[in-house]
């Protein structure tokens, strides 16, 4: 089921929270157990036989955990690290055979010329968020940072419908202890005003913004998947309408993800914070999926060793890491590419930041002018890599990068050399042709993307509006001082009731989010 569809937002939505707080007026156990319950047939409303799949994987994730803490004075360290192993081998082993048998069979039969059949397997969604949540949960039981809980708080856990699908992945302590709480039971005007505003913006980012993008940034790239020669303003109008339309997709997603979730008294981790005005590739993966990010860091990266065994171990356990980034959101090597590249932008961004430190020192902060150089080439590295994140094959990836480059040329469309008088004289001098056709295509291309990326860029992000009202359970308000703030007035109200019309009325053309893939 989708956020932005009619059944969800109609019928799903409000009839399990009508349902819920009229169970928690007698009982928190039911109202939980109901929430999910409603949460498990969202998940089986895309494809009900996956349903029993991710039972089977709570049932048996809270087998382990019940197990990591039964009896703990008698259980040594190996018998722990033992049954840690197995859970954690299980949880992976099952998202391994969905997600990437057929990725491991497929590049077999490249390097060694076999010819194994691919399995008809369909990906359970939201298997990869599901999984690393449970792993997350695991191994803080082992480390003594959590206990077992209640099993119906243990369910909702996992299944909460707001972030079943596409995240924030979630951590224990965010949310057993909101799922405890009385108050969480009761309705409340203000979750449910702070909600829905939020829930509002973030269906017309992605009903209106993202979606309205959507079609030229589709047509650029499968033009570059034809081997079709693009010039160098059509091939960066592409990657730059992609840029864009997955960061209004995905800022959508987790604001809806987050208003949804504030309807019923549950405030969910931040996930996104205007990356695209980071200075430096660090900020960036601060401020993109940060619990992505965060599960990464603290899972993965530390337990290789992070920065604690020297800086060329660092530096290794930096690439590790995001290949394997890169890898979880797709069995591509479109993806490893990705991730591989930004775990080398992140080794560089460490070595710049290494050698600054001794010529400036090491608390000097950065001016205007490397501020602005540093954001700029952030966006850059960032655009360039996500042309491999979303082209379908490498061909068509390494061919939107000739484009980019300028090695097919630079055209305008002819439409416009009248507009631009004996300007259009030198720029054929200069090399620019002027092509008949797809004159209107080139300028709304541009137009859209031009708009969004300044929407992007200058204007306060959902929980800067919001600040006010704790809008994420890691924000930090002092972060967003002197911007436009959100007000329980008739003025936002009205601006809200247009900019949820807006999101209303665009969902007859309801298309899935990108991370959905994931």
């Amino acid at each position: 089921m989708l956020f932005n569809s009619y059944t969800f937002v109609l019928l799903y939505l409000p009839i399990t929270a009508l349902i819920f707080f009229r169970l928690g007026s007698h009982s928190r156990v039911l109202a939980a157990s109901w929430l999910a319950a409603a949460s498990l047939f969202f998940y089986g409303y895309w494809n009900p036989a996956y349903v029993g799949l991710l039972l089977l994987s709570i049932l048996f994730n809270y087998g382990i955990a019940f197990a990591l803490v039964r009896e703990p004075g008698q259980r040594n360290s190996q018998q722990k690290n033992l049954i840690l192993t197995i859970g954690i081998g299980a949880d992976l082993a099952l998202l391994g055979y969905y997600k990437y048998a057929n990725f491991f069979l497929d590049t077999a039969n490249h390097l060694f010329a076999t010819d194994w059949p691919l399995q008809n397997i369909l990906l359970p969604l939201g298997i990869s968020f599901f999984t690393f949540t449970q792993i997350a949960f695991l191994v803080d039981v082992w480390s003594g940072k959590a206990r077992e809980y209640s099993f119906v708080h243990y369910v909702l856990f996992v299944t909460y419908f707001p972030h079943l699908i596409a995240g924030p992945v979630l951590h224990h302590k965010e949310m057993m202890p909101q799922f405890a709480q009385p108050e969480t039971y009761k309705p409340s005007w203000e979750n449910i005003s702070i909600g829905l505003t939020i829930f509002s913006i973030g269906l017309f980012k992605k009903a209106v913004l993202a979606d309205g993008i959507a079609p030229y940034a589709n047509d650029a790239f499968a033009a570059a998947n034809t081997a079709q020669g693009m010039d160098f303003l059509t091939a960066w109008g592409g990657a730059l309408s992609y840029t864009t339309q997955l960061y209004f997709d995905f800022s959508g997603y987790s604001d809806m993800a987050i208003g949804v979730s504030r309807l019923f008294g549950i405030v969910l981790p931040l996930n996104f914070n205007s990356p695209y005005k980071a200075a430096s590739i660090s900020d960036f993966w601060r401020r993109w999926h940060m619990t992505l990010s965060r599960f990464l860091r603290d899972y993965l990266y530390i337990s290789l060793g992070g920065s604690r065994k020297g800086p060329l171990r660092r530096q290794a356990n930096l690439m590790v890491t995001m290949l394997l980034g890169g890898l979880w959101h797709g069995a591509s090597w479109n993806f490893v590419l990705w991730g591989g590249l930004h775990g080398i932008y992140l080794v560089i961004n460490h070595a710049w930041r290494a050698v600054r430190g001794r010529i400036s020192g090491v608390s000097a902060a950065p001016g205007g002018f490397e501020r602005l150089a540093g954001w700029g080439l952030t966006f850059v590295a960032v655009v360039i890599a996500w042309v491999f994140f979303r082209a379908p094959t490498l061909a068509g990836a390494l061919n939107m990068l000739r484009g980019m480059l300028g090695m097919h040329g630079f055209s305008l469309p002819a439409a416009l050399a009248p507009t631009l008088g004996g300007v259009a004289d030198s720029m054929r001098a200069w090399g620019v042709e002027f092509q008949l056709g797809g004159g209107s295509r080139f300028v709304l291309t541009w137009a859209w993307t031009l708009a969004l990326l300044a929407v992007a860029l200058f204007l306060p992000n959902t929980q800067q509006l919001m600040r006010l009202h704790r809008p994420g359970l890691d924000f930090d308000p002092t972060d967003s001082q002197g911007v436009l703030e959100w007000k329980p007035n008739g003025l936002w109200a009205w601006a809200l009731a247009v900019i949820a019309a807006a999101g209303v009325l665009s969902l007859s053309q309801a298309t899935e989010f990108l991370y959905y893939q994931f």
